[in-house]
């Protein structure tokens, strides 16, 4: 099969032999490396391309960046933060929490800062993986992607764009350096940056011009300063901490069973109504910010101050998409148009065609990508079938609207811990996840969503993949999501040992 990305060059020097290989230093690169070394497993080495950890909490520095899961559930279960100073906690306090973390369980001199992964190939024969980056070459045993999906800005294709004379950013990669005051700025996009930084800046602009292509359902945020007083208590009473995260897991998950059945969310999208009259006195731009779809098909937003800001003398919304840019004049696809100094593009990520799919090879030099075809599939969202002793957290058919990352990535590294130990205690040497046994996974998915809101809710989401299928929703609880996950099942896998075992091929 052909390979899908251009090859590389070889790499000189030795090879470093390694039990496991992570890439990525985010929340779940961090948490992986934590679990495994709990585990047992000391040989291992993570790979971080940035110069800093934290992923994308290391890359959006945006104005009003912020969480949008309570800070008591945005965390690992085995490191829990007393210290978070807000409900929502903001882009610098969690960062400092993985450093912290991963300074704490002995992680930070495990990252190879500078060091890109850009090719990882299966090597039966080796049963390895092979791993070349822009410095050297690594043989692991394991290979588990963490790159996570919120990693690489989506950078759209708008015809003049690229002749735009003045200064064009994305949200994600922030130009602390240009000032943005008095000058007259396009706002690309409405989803989750926009909404955080929008009002950040629309006091120190001159002039402000939202394009937003879809209305989104914006509900009222409960955030607030955390006391002193219960900041101590925090500390003093670890009992309570758990309690506060126990509590708001609840609530979620109870707003969980609305995504399952939309008709549930009625009264939860009469909030957002409610809080939009309140918020927006013009009735025309009421109509432009009031959604067409049932809220929980995209994306759920929190925002206190995202709705004033768009009702002030210096703004301006288009409903509509952006069609062009003609020097400095940006064309919305109604026709109308705005002449700006600066474009700021909130125009999400590369959620389903992440970028590491494009650089982990099978055995026949097939990627991820050509595997996928569009259509990215994992079985229980973590392991791939072609792609032996891999896993990938933060993967295909996980994700929910009401959750936390942490509940999802805790979930997949019960299993991924669960493996290794089997794998070792077995004397295997590699597994690979039965095809039919993903299919039918697969299969089993795709039969509950259109049941959920993701699917039967009405609007074109992150969720669809290029070929139109949600490859990015779990359509059930995230308790059943943790139960599905708890405990390893070898009968799944196909595997080679290093003895003779009934039921095994061997190496």
């Amino acid at each position: 099969m052909a390979q899908s990305a251009t090859p590389v060059a070889a790499v000189t020097g030795e090879t470093r032999d390694v039990e496991v290989l992570i890439i990525g230093s985010g929340l779940s690169g961090i948490g992986a490396a934590v679990r495994l070394r709990q585990a047992g497993v000391h040989d291992l080495v993570v790979l971080e391309k940035a110069d800093g950890l934290g992923g994308t909490w290391r890359d959006n520095t945006y104005p009003g960046c912020a969480c949008d899961v309570p800070s008591a559930l945005y965390s690992y279960s085995f490191a829990p933060n007393p210290e978070w100073t807000r409900a929502f906690a903001g882009q610098p306090e969690i960062r400092t929490y993985l450093h912290d973390t991963a300074a704490r369980y002995g992680i930070t001199p495990l990252i190879r800062f500078g060091t890109e992964a850009i090719r990882a190939q299966w090597h039966p024969d080796r049963t390895r993986w092979y791993v070349e980056t822009d410095r050297n070459r690594y043989a692991a045993r394991f290979l588990i992607a963490a790159a996570g999906p919120w990693h690489e800005p989506l950078l759209p294709d708008i015809p003049g764009l690229a002749d735009f004379p003045g200064e064009v950013f994305h949200s994600s990669r922030w130009r602390h350096d240009h000032d943005l005051t008095g000058t007259r700025v396009a706002v690309v996009g409405s989803g989750a940056s926009a909404v955080q930084f929008v009002p950040a800046i629309q006091p120190q602009v001159g002039r402000l011009h939202l394009f937003q292509r879809t209305a989104q359902w914006v509900l009222p945020k409960p955030d607030h300063y955390v006391p002193h007083a219960e900041r101590w208590l925090m500390r003093r009473l670890p009992a309570a901490q758990r309690a506060l995260r126990n509590v708001e897991y609840a609530a979620l998950e109870t707003l969980g069973i609305g995504f399952r059945h939309p008709s549930l969310l009625r009264a939860v999208q009469k909030a957002g109504t409610l809080h939009l009259r309140a918020t927006v006195r013009d009735p025309r731009l009421r109509r432009a910010l009031t959604p067409d779809y049932t809220l929980g098909c995209k994306r759920l937003l929190l925002s206190n101050s995202y709705y004033p800001a768009l009702t002030r003398p210096n703004v301006t919304v288009h409903a509509t998409a952006v069609a062009a840019v003609r020097g400095s004049r940006v064309i919305g696809a109604d026709s109308s148009g705005a002449d700006v100094d600066t474009i700021i593009l909130g125009t999400g990520f590369h959620i389903l065609d992440m970028p590491i799919a494009h650089r982990v090879f099978d055995a026949d030099g097939a990627s991820l990508d050509d595997h996928w075809k569009g259509s990215p599939d994992a079985y229980l969202g973590t392991t791939v079938s072609g792609f032996p002793n891999a896993f990938v957290l933060l993967g295909p058919h996980l994700g929910t609207g009401h959750s936390s990352a942490y509940t999802i990535l805790e979930a997949q590294l019960d299993y991924v811990t669960a493996a290794v130990r089997h794998f070792r205690a077995a004397g295997w040497t590699s597994m690979n996840v039965r095809p039919e046994v993903q299919a039918a996974f697969s299969a089993e998915v795709q039969q509950a969503l259109p049941r959920t809101v993701y699917n039967a809710g009405g609007c074109s989401s992150y969720y669809l993949d290029d070929n139109g299928r949600n490859s990015f929703s779990w359509p059930w609880s995230t308790g059943r999501m943790r139960r599905r996950l708890a405990a390893f099942d070898p009968e799944a896998y196909d595997v080679t040992s290093s003895t003779v075992r009934a039921g095994c091929l061997t190496g």
